[in-house]
């Protein structure tokens, strides 16, 4: 017969053992932490984590989205200190499969977000939570055909080549043109996700082509510059201007009629339910492989309306 105090630590050390399993660090890391829709995945992940019980949540990101070896860093210091957990929005669709698959042997479950993988890292992530970028695309590219019709010149600003979202979105954007229109396409062009870059093209691309009748900013910083050199050039209300996103200045595009629209993601969501997800994982629930974390089409007509106020940050 085992010692009675024995089999109570014995059973002690296991509990704790079991808890440990499931407790500790949940690592967020996004593209940049240089960006407001990154800060509002990290509010998400901040109210997702007060639903997970004895875990901390850490958020980080590389200084740019065109900094990849630095996010892909990040993946594998987090995989070192073996967290619980990861959330992770790749920046590059190939060059995080070899760190998500060191999280995977270790058997630490990663959640991506916003972004995916190539196939060649399907099996080492959980769950992949998104906006669906196809429909969101086709989506501008409706309201744009709307609002100008099927002839004329469209410019598109985009913003880092080959990066899972902008291949859905800025694609489908382009292909729902190309079937439906005869609008002539100018670019795309890409500003690494950085303002002042997209700034400068768009102002250059105006400057051009006198007869653009319309352009597309395809992710935030990109739509912000797009924005101001529109103002800039004294273009407002003469070329028709559709955005992507849905902090500060663009709502403010919106309302002084510099935007036709934005589109907006629900960035808070993917935060929240990222570390929800994983909080699931952990405790042995069955999770989609795949959610559409939704978008929101906002234009003055709705910036006040709760559905918009539900996705703008």
């Amino acid at each position: 017969m085992p010692h009675p105090l024995r089999h109570a630590l014995l059973s002690a050390c296991l509990a704790l053992l079991g808890s440990a399993a499931h407790a500790g660090e949940i690592a967020v890391i996004v593209k940049t932490t240089n960006s407001t829709f990154w800060q509002n995945v990290n509010k998400g992940a901040e109210a997702g984590i007060k639903d997970a019980p004895g875990h901390t949540m850490t958020f980080a990101g590389p200084a740019s989205e065109s900094a990849i070896a630095d996010q892909v860093n990040l993946v594998e210091n987090a995989v070192n200190r073996r967290v619980a957990g990861i959330v992770l929005a790749p920046s590059d669709p190939d060059a995080l499969v070899p760190a998500i698959k060191k999280a995977w042997e270790a058997r630490i479950p990663v959640v991506l977000i916003d972004s995916s993988v190539s196939d060649a890292g399907k099996a080492y992530y959980q769950s992949f939570l998104t906006t669906d970028n196809r429909a969101a695309g086709e989506l501008c590219a409706k309201e744009l055909i709307a609002k100008i019709g099927t002839t004329g010149k469209v410019a598109i600003m985009s913003y880092v080549a080959g990066a899972g979202s902008e291949v859905g979105r800025v694609g489908a954007f382009k292909s729902y043109l190309q079937a439906h229109s005869k609008l002539e396409i100018v670019g795309p062009f890409y500003s690494q996700s950085q303002m002042a870059t997209a700034m400068n093209q768009t102002t250059d691309v105006l400057a051009a082509h006198r007869d653009l009748k319309a352009i597309f900013g395809a992710n935030e910083p990109t739509a912000v510059g797009m924005g101001r050199a529109i103002v800039q050039s004294g273009r407002a209300g003469k070329v028709v201007a559709i955005g992507f996103d849905g902090n500060q200045d663009l709502q403010k595009f919106v309302q002084d009629g510099v935007l036709a629209g934005i589109a907006v993601q629900g960035s808070f969501q993917m935060g929240q339910l990222g570390v929800k997800t994983i909080h699931d994982v952990l405790q042995k629930k069955p999770v989609p492989k795949f959610r559409d974390t939704g978008v929101v089409w906002v234009h003055k007509g709705n910036l006040q309306s709760p559905e918009a106020k539900a996705v703008l940050y």
